[in-house]
Formats: structure tokens, C-alpha cells, sequence
């Protein structure tokens, strides 16, 4: 996942450490739109006010 903002950091070990942590934690934003267009997808019976959207390091 690409971001601005470990490269607008000008301290590198700082910067390295940034970039380590979006690559592991990092929600890229097509899957947050698929949860999001899930849960509008849902039956009007359906609570989806309690969904739950949490980053993993699994390989989809």
C-alpha cells in the first residue's frame, strides 16, 4: 500500500518505520468500500450497525 506520508518524512529511520507500519496494518480502501457496499446491501432487517472492519495480515 502506497501513502504520502512516510515519504514526506524526512527522517529516514522514522520515515522506514511508518512505511513498515502501513504495510502491515494499513486498510487499503478498496476493501473498506466492499464492507461498506456490503452492508448497504443488506435486508432492512439486517443490523449492520454493529459490523465489525479490522485489518488482518492474511493473503486474500
Amino acid at each position: 500500500m502506497q501513502s504520502e506520508l512516510p515519504q514526506s518524512v524526512t527522517e529516514a529511520q522514522l520515515a522506514a518505520g511508518i512505511a513498515d507500519f502501513y504495510e502491515k496494518f494499513a486498510i487499503p480502501a478498496d476493501s473498506f468500500a466492499r464492507m461498506v457496499a456490503f452492508a448497504i446491501q443488506q435486508p432492512k432487517d439486517v443490523d449492520v450497525n454493529e459490523i465489525l472492519f479490522r485489518p488482518t495480515a492474511q493473503e486474500l
